[in-house]
């Protein structure tokens, strides 16, 4: 949870969110525009970005700077680019074991067992720079997900992947996470993903939350103009190929 995040840039407010709760093991959302504020809001959760607020985990009561070392050690979190060293895929999932201390033959096996779970364990000797976008994708997380978080953030991961590769990595995904107990925020452009993967969402809008329910309530009865917006581009799909949920 946090309150009173107020993040201001060049004397001008881009974003302003008096509370936000995210619960146990839900997958939540953020979407808006681009310049809406999701991307500083999660790096605000994350706590990538020190910026004014009250933060609390478990309702309790968070000192930062202090402790956000502390705390960001049970975090997790994925860039829409995955970031990869140059070294083999085994190497990169185990990074921040090794920055752990955690010793070489256990390292190994836990990126083994987690890039089975991703799909890609015959990878684990490839060098990164010769994986395609949604390898390396699946690498990223794979190495998030080897240090047992118990948040994740993943800021626009599907964002530079096709669609042919998008929803069975996003299929994957929601189940790692659902199977681990993991509490997830992602943040995205496509309400597409929202309707595949979250349980609730929040619509920013010019840094503020201007609609925050479950993906099928914003999709059947969106609060403003731009929430709008953002669910038509999706109508077409969905008529297509409806989610679960709303089929």
């Amino acid at each position: 949870e946090v309150g009173d995040l107020h993040v201001t840039r060049g004397g001008r407010s881009i974003l302003q969110v008096p509370s936000l709760q995210i619960r146990g093991g839900e997958i939540f959302a953020l979407i808006g525009p681009n310049g809406a504020g999701k991307s500083t809001l999660l790096r605000a959760l994350s706590l990538l970005e020190a910026v004014p607020m009250r933060y609390f985990l478990d309702g309790r009561p968070v000192r930062l700077p202090e402790s956000a070392l502390r705390l960001r050690r049970q975090m997790g979190v994925v860039f829409q680019e995955p970031l990869l060293m140059n070294a083999s895929v085994a190497a990169n999932v185990a990074l921040g074991l090794r920055l752990r201390g955690v010793g070489r033959a256990e390292r190994a096996a836990r990126a083994c067992t987690w890039l089975e779970r991703l799909g890609v364990g015959h990878l684990r000797e490839r060098r990164a720079h010769a994986l395609s976008g949604g390898e390396a994708q699946r690498v990223a997380l794979a190495r998030a997900l080897v240090l047992e978080p118990r948040l994740l953030f993943l800021d626009e991961p599907f964002a530079s992947l096709d669609v042919v590769t998008r929803h069975p990595l996003i299929e994957d995904l929601r189940g790692l996470i659902r199977g681990g107990g993991i509490t997830a925020v992602f943040a995205t452009h496509d309400f597409l993903e929202v309707l595949l993967l979250a349980d609730r969402v929040a619509v920013l809008d010019a840094g503020r939350i201007v609609q925050l329910d479950s993906p099928g309530s914003v999709y059947h009865a969106p609060a403003t103009k731009t929430v709008r917006q953002i669910v038509g581009a999706t109508r077409a799909l969905v008529a297509v190929l409806p989610p679960p949920h709303l089929a």
